[in-house]
């Protein structure tokens, strides 16, 4: 479903591994085509990615951009504070500790808004990303047209805790390997990043 030639999603996206070797991406986004809603894309230690939803409207949409093997669609409870995010969606339980703004996320504070979520800045830091975070863009196509991820702020991750499918994911670790669900993984580093993402893509 194309709800329309191009879509703006303003929130956070929120990126762990595990020692369990399960690799977690939870989006925020107070701010969407589809109001107010979060969401988890989770790639276990055997490489089976699975998307989890609050609604069948926003897993067709997400399905059309991204891969998975699996969609669960249910009720989602996501609540972020200061110092802490904590995600309960089918079968993820995380609750994750946040640190303070990183050397990047400083960078990125301190460009001007408007100017970090235009068309030109991001292709600017796309080179950058492709340099010195590996498997991290900024934009590139999906199935259904293009896609742009305008970062303006970043906070390191200190802790994790939580279940998947009923498993302890035990200790944070780095985002590695990176996830597979589309053009672009998260940072290696567990972060939380403030971005503004940009779909284009085709009216149906």
């Amino acid at each position: 479903m194309a709800v329309g030639s191009r879509d703006t999603f303003r929130g956070e996206i929120c990126g762990i591994g595990s020692t369990a070797g399960v690799r977690v991406v939870i989006g925020r986004w107070p701010v969407s085509p589809f109001g107010p809603v979060a969401d988890a894309m989770v790639e276990d230690a055997t490489g089976r990615r699975t998307f989890i939803a609050p609604d069948e409207r926003l897993a067709e949409y997400v399905t059309s951009i991204y891969s998975f093997d699996d969609v669960v669609v249910g009720p989602i409870d996501c609540d972020r504070s200061s110092e802490r995010l904590s995600f309960r969606g089918g079968p993820l339980e995380l609750d994750v500790t946040v640190g303070g703004r990183d050397a990047l996320g400083w960078a990125l504070h301190a460009v001007p808004r408007r100017l970090a979520t235009s068309d030109a800045w991001v292709t600017v830091t796309d080179l950058v990303a492709r340099a010195v975070l590996p498997g991290v863009r900024t934009r590139g196509s999906t199935p259904g047209g293009t896609e742009m991820y305008a970062a303006t702020d970043r906070w390191r991750l200190t802790a994790i805790a939580g279940h998947w499918n009923d498993a302890d994911l035990g200790e944070l670790r780095d985002v590695d390997p990176p996830v597979r669900f589309g053009f672009s993984s998260t940072p290696r580093r567990p972060s939380i990043v403030e971005v503004t993402t940009t779909v284009r893509r085709p009216r149906s």
